[in-house]
Formats: structure tokens, C-alpha cells, sequence
């Protein structure tokens, strides 16, 4: 006959049913609790899967920062770009002192009308000459950027840039092509070239980028990141071939394409700035409306998926939109390389790893980093000019380095 009690402590209570599973000793009181009947012993609840990493501050420090401190950040790179204004207008050939370039700059403002002290001349040095261009390299830094950032969210590759999906080498051929087959007279130059070479950079990186897309979708309907990034290398391979043969069969052009491959920012005025306006408006307000997804895409397309998103879909949707907006920079400046790794992740490593951190800030920041970058082109070397790709080449290979040293750390 079994007992019917409970037997001593440590061993398992006789009226159980014998298909039960034993509780345990999390179920026996502690030696010195509470005396007996003070309240009933309730067994300890087991740590249920998946909800202890909450607490852990490895997670919680990957966590996005508190909106006080992203404020804090939005107005240091509101600060950056008028900086970036200032000294981009005040600074070359001809020396103009920062307060009165400032005031200048805020009577462009309706209602306001402050004495600079500017001459007629100097008045027209800064707003015909050297703000358009100082805006234009605000705007191309910015959606290099934030195509930069946008990319390496959804590629989840700390390496991804603007060029990654053969932007790059179709707006090369086509403006390689444009020039040596006759679009650009033989005495051409790239300050106020026709329209031509934007209108052919253009439809060179969309072109570029539809057939990394159709060589992707070539293996099937599965098509993951690491495909997309393997079709754009043959791509780039395949189109960089093509603009090396023109250039061989049109060596008296070589100056003219290299010229441009290498990046400008001279403008003769506000037209292009016009021309880039209206696509760098459209891809801002993509991607940022669209940046949440890319941090539940960073946890996986099933995790994703099990959270209500689409990931092929949201993936698709903001590269078009990224490739849209480098398009759009590329026709107008020509090839300046590094902006999408140095911003984004100087960002990342400073403000948070949250992209609802990292794509308004790139943008802030790439368009005052390329800014600033073009006073050290037009200065460094005056009265000639440094190709601004070069600048940024000499500054982005060290960066390149040290991305290669953190990348495992911050993309875990």
C-alpha cells in the first residue's frame, strides 16, 4: 500500500500520478523561506526559450539609441551641412570672409534682407558660381549615401556600395560611347557639356542595373542577395570590357572619358542641380519611409516573413529606388567612388547600428562630406583642380581598411 503523505524532502511526493512528470526541486521551498502556511509554495516558472536575451546588454547595446539622442545627432548633421555650405562657398580662388557669405546666404531667404557687405562681383561669385555647386555636391553626397547605407541593409554585406550592382560601369560605357562615337564634338568640354552625357550616364545605370536583375532571376525564382552581388560583378566585368575597347579604337577621346570618370562637380549653373532634384527627392522619401524594414530584414527573410513582411518584395523596392537615385548622381558628376562605405558606416559606428539611425544621418553627412571634399579638391592644388574621385579614393582606401577590421563585429 503506498503512503499517502508527502515523503521526505528531495524525494518525489507518493500521490502523484505515476504519468506526471516530476517537478523537480523547483518545486520544493528553499532551505530558511517563509514559514509553512504563510502563503502556498508555487513552483519557480521555468525561463521560457527566446526571452532571457532581452535582458542581456550584449542585445540591448545593438538596440536603437533613445529619440533623445538621435535628436541630438539630427541637429549635428543639420550643423554639418550648413557648415558644409559656408565653407564651400567662402573658400577658393577668391577669398570671401564666412559672415558675409552667411548673410548673403540668408537673404536668398524671403523676407529677409541683411547688408553683407559684399560687392556686385563677389554677390555673383556666390550665388552664380560656387553655391550651385556646393548644392550639387550636397545632393549627390547625400544619395550616395544613403544608397550606400540602403544597400548594405539589404545585401547585409558591410562591403555593398552605390556601385554594386554595375551602376558604375554602364553609366562608363554609355558616356564612353556618347563621347567617342560622336555625341561630344572633339573640342568638348565637361563645364557645361550638352546633355547628352548625363541623359546617357543615366540610362547607362538603369540599363545596367535591369540586367544584373534579369541575370539574377536566370537561376530561378530563389533569388537571394549573394546572387544579385554575383551578377553585378559579371555585369561590371562585361560592360568595363566593352568601354576599355572603345577607348581602344578611340584613343584621342581617352582625356575627355577619363575626365569625367573621374568625378566633377563643376557646374555652370543651377541646371543641374534642377536636373537632380526632383530623383533625389523621390529616393529620400522611399527609402526613409521604407527604412524600418530593413532592420527586420537584417534578422532574415523567414524571421522577416513570420513578422508580417515581404521580404523579396521590400528588398526589390528599395534597391530600385537606391539604383534610381545613384543614377541620378552619377549623370551628373561622373563616378565618385567611397562615399557609400565611408558615411554609412562612420554613422554606424558613432550613432547606432539602427538604420531608422544610420539612412537620415548618411544622408546629412554624405552630402557635407562630399562638400567639403570638393574644397579640397578645388584648394588643394589651385588654381588647377584635383578630380574629386581622387580625393575620395585617397580617403576611402585607408577607411576600407578599417571597415574590413570592424565588419565582424558590427555585422554580426
Amino acid at each position: 500500500m503506498r503512503p499517502t503523505g508527502p515523503g521526505p524532502a528531495g524525494t518525489p511526493d507518493a500521490s502523484r500520478p505515476s504519468g506526471l512528470p516530476d517537478p523537480g526541486p523547483a518545486a520544493v521551498p528553499p532551505a530558511g523561506s517563509e514559514p509553512a502556511g504563510s502563503r502556498p509554495a508555487v513552483p519557480a516558472p521555468a525561463r521560457r526559450p527566446g526571452v532571457g536575451w532581452v535582458r542581456t546588454p550584449k542585445v540591448a547595446a545593438g538596440t536603437p539609441r533613445p529619440a533623445g539622442l538621435r535628436k541630438r545627432w539630427l541637429a549635428a548633421g543639420v550643423l554639418a551641412v550648413l557648415v558644409a555650405l559656408v565653407a564651400g562657398v567662402s573658400l577658393g580662388p577668391v577669398g570671401l570672409p564666412p559672415g558675409s557669405v552667411a548673410a548673403e546666404l540668408l537673404n536668398l531667404l524671403p523676407g529677409v534682407r541683411l547688408d553683407s557687405g559684399l560687392t556686385e562681383r563677389e554677390i555673383a561669385i556666390v550665388t552664380e558660381l560656387r553655391l550651385p555647386r556646393v548644392v550639387l555636391g550636397l545632393l549627390v553626397g547625400g544619395l550616395l549615401a544613403l544608397a550606400g547605407g540602403c544597400y548594405q541593409g539589404v545585401f547585409r554585406n558591410p562591403l555593398a556600395d552605390p556601385y554594386l550592382l554595375g551602376v558604375a560601369a554602364g553609366a562608363g560605357l554609355a558616356v564612353t560611347a556618347v563621347i567617342t562615337l560622336g555625341g561630344v564634338g572633339a573640342g568638348g568640354a565637361l563645364t557645361g557639356m550638352p546633355v547628352t552625357i548625363p541623359l546617357a550616364a543615366f540610362v547607362g545605370s538603369l540599363g545596367a542595373v535591369a540586367l544584373t536583375y534579369l541575370l539574377g532571376a536566370a537561376g530561378g525564382r530563389d533569388r537571394s542577395p549573394a546572387t544579385l552581388i554575383l551578377a553585378g560583378v559579371a555585369v561590371s566585368a562585361f560592360l568595363s570590357a566593352g568601354q576599355t575597347y572603345l577607348l581602344q579604337r578611340h584613343s584621342d577621346s581617352i582625356q575627355m572619358v577619363y575626365s569625367w570618370l573621374l568625378g566633377r562637380l563643376g557646374t555652370a549653373g543651377w541646371g543641374d542641380v534642377r536636373l537632380i532634384l526632383p530623383y533625389f527627392v523621390l529616393t529620400a522619401v522611399v527609402v526613409l519611409l521604407h527604412r524600418r524594414e530593413l532592420d527586420v530584414l537584417s534578422v532574415g527573410d523567414d524571421e522577416a516573413a513570420s513578422l508580417g513582411l515581404h521580404p523579396q518584395r521590400s528588398r526589390y523596392l528599395l534597391i530600385a529606388a537606391a539604383s534610381l537615385g545613384t543614377a541620378a548622381a552619377v549623370s551628373a558628376s561622373g563616378l565618385i567612388g567611397f562615399v557609400g562605405i565611408i558615411v554609412p558606416h562612420t554613422v554606424r559606428l558613432l550613432a547606432g547600428s539602427s538604420y531608422r539611425v544610420i539612412l537620415p544621418l548618411s544622408m546629412l553627412f554624405g552630402g557635407a562630406f562630399l562638400a567639403l571634399t570638393d574644397v579640397v579638391a578645388r584648394t588643394a592644388a589651385a588654381p588647377a583642380e584635383i578630380p574629386i574621385g581622387v580625393v575620395t579614393a585617397l580617403l576611402g582606401g585607408p577607411f576600407f581598411v578599417l571597415v574590413l577590421r570592424t565588419a565582424r563585429r558590427v555585422f554580426p
